[in-house]
Parts: C-alpha cells; structure tokens; sequence
C-alpha cells in the first residue's frame, strides 16, 4: 500500500530490521526470544513468571528493549543478558532464495540495522540464505546498547556506514522505529503481518501503519521488493 509521494527512484541504500521483517511474522522466531526474556527477568529479579512479564513489557515500552531497562534498573551487563535470550532455535526459518534474489536486483548497498546481536543476525541469516546479500550490520553493541527508536542510534549508524538518509529507504516492522528515518528524509516501509497467519505479537506492535511517517505498508517484503527492480 502506498501512502506517500517519496519514491525509491534515488534509493542507493537500503536498510533492513532484522526479527519479524527479513523472515515473515508468522513464523514467530520472536516468540522464543521473548520468552528467554521473561525467564531471563524473572530469575535476575527472582520473581514469578506473571510479573516478569509484566516488567519485561514495560521495559520493552519505555526504553526501546527490555535489555536496556535491566541495565538501566538493575545493573544487567549486555553479554549476559544477549548470550541467554539468542539461545534460541532457529530451525523454523527455511531458505528464501526469492527474497534473496529480490534484494540482490536492489541497485546500491543492503545493510541491516537491528537492535539484536550480530550473532542473532548471522544465525537468521544462514537459515534463510540470503547472508551474501548484505553489506553489513549494526547491532545492539554498535549502537553502544542504546536501541531504536533513539535518535542518536540512527546518527551512530548513519556516521558509521556513510549513509546520505536522502537516498535510503528503511524496511521495519515496528511503526514506532520509523519515525526518526523518515524525518531524516529515508524512504519508509512498514512490513506488516500476512493477515492469514497467526501471530504473536503484543497490540501496540501492530499499530502505526496510518502514521504520517510511514510511505509504505506491505505484507508482502518479496513481492514489493521484485516491483522496486530498476
């Protein structure tokens, strides 16, 4: 669905989330992460299940990600906190050599920009096939723990890559992380949920595809990437 003028006739790069956003949400890859989470913030802080929830999703709200409120509120270091929450199984992601060739025709550079670990990127990336595609990756520890939606987050990336923000377009499937690229002036994609799948995500995440700061909404990264072939 196209919602703005802004086009990607002048894209030279293209800048790709990474959960939820190269692999499709019904997959629920997340789903394990965030549980390691809530065991994670339930042992740290010795509480039950049901309240761990409930601060891990208030972390999550207000600081960009859970990780960064237990370091904030209770003195987690990143290592631990990483090593134990991307101890997942990744088997449910099979090989996407269709989006691969998609974002291969993409004239210019392809990075991944994640507040993940660069570990987590490489082990999703193998599983899909699609890890010679990308020019690079900035994580969670390049952003000097401070995650998206910061504003300092997306200077840091910019400034490291040499990215012009006036000729990238940013693919995300968080609204909310959306809005400091496209007032940068980045070309702004939404990627939403196939509506015949099941997913597990919280309600506030599904929000914002008729946010201002949103060009584009597709349920379908694939597809809208063959029709940016150029």
């Amino acid at each position: 669905m196209t919602k703005s003028s802004r086009t990607f006739d002048h894209v030279e790069t293209w800048v790709f989330d990474l959960d939820n956003t190269l692999y499709p949400h019904h997959v629920n890859l997340w789903q394990q992460v965030d549980a390691r989470i809530g065991e994670f913030v339930a042992n740290w802080l010795n509480v039950s299940a049901e309240e761990a929830r409930r601060i891990q999703k208030d972390y999550y709200r207000r600081y960009g990600t859970t990780m960064r409120g237990m370091m904030t509120e209770h003195g987690v270091h990143a290592d631990d906190f990483l090593a134990y929450v991307h101890r997942i199984d990744h088997s449910p992601l099979e090989p996407n050599p269709a989006m691969g060739a998609a974002i291969e025709r993409l004239p210019g550079r392809k990075l991944i920009l994640t507040n993940g670990s660069v570990d987590h990127v490489d082990a999703v990336l193998d599983r899909l096939g699609i890890a010679s595609h990308f020019h690079g990756v900035f994580d969670i520890i390049a952003a000097e723990l401070t995650p998206k939606p910061a504003r300092q987050t997306y200077d840091r990336f910019l400034k490291l890559h040499e990215v012009d923000p006036t000729r990238a377009a940013m693919f995300e499937d968080l609204a909310r992380n959306l809005e400091v690229p496209h007032a940068l002036g980045m070309t702004t994609v939404l990627v939403v949920p196939d509506g015949t799948k099941e997913v597990v995500r919280e309600d506030w995440e599904l929000e914002g595809r008729d946010d201002p700061h949103v060009d584009y909404v597709t349920d379908d990264l694939t597809g809208f990437l063959r029709g940016l072939a150029r």
